[in-house]
């Protein structure tokens, strides 16, 4: 469990398309085996600290034909950014997903003291 202790408390959400290769044979659709894309995230303000980020997908579009199999993870969270990581492996065929996620964190003060 993470514990806030502060007046200030922000949230922050969005959604990114990680991909869409069925439109072009990208590796996803078309691919075997591990594969796997990372994809940077900016939140629009910075956190005091690392933020507690929850991240799960909105969309996915997978092959019939093959195992759907999938592994989605926020990775590298920083005060003022994160990594959407996602892979697959096997003969699934993916042909796009988009991602939802949401950072919940401790924010600074208009009066708090920064040294940058």
């Amino acid at each position: 469990m993470r514990r806030f202790r502060t007046n200030s408390f922000g949230v922050d959400q969005g959604e990114v398309i990680l991909f869409s290769d069925f439109e072009h044979d990208g590796e996803m659709w078309t691919g075997s085996g591990p594969r796997h894309i990372r994809s940077f995230v900016h939140f629009r303000e910075p956190f005091v600290s690392p933020p507690v980020v929850h991240i799960g997908m909105s969309m996915w579009d997978m092959s019939n034909t093959a195992n759907s199999r999938a592994d989605v993870q926020a990775s590298d969270v920083q005060a003022d950014s994160f990594a959407i990581t996602f892979r697959t492996w096997g003969d699934t065929k993916v042909a796009r997903v988009r991602v939802s996620w949401l950072a919940m964190g401790d924010m600074f003060e208009e009066d708090d003291w920064r040294i940058d």
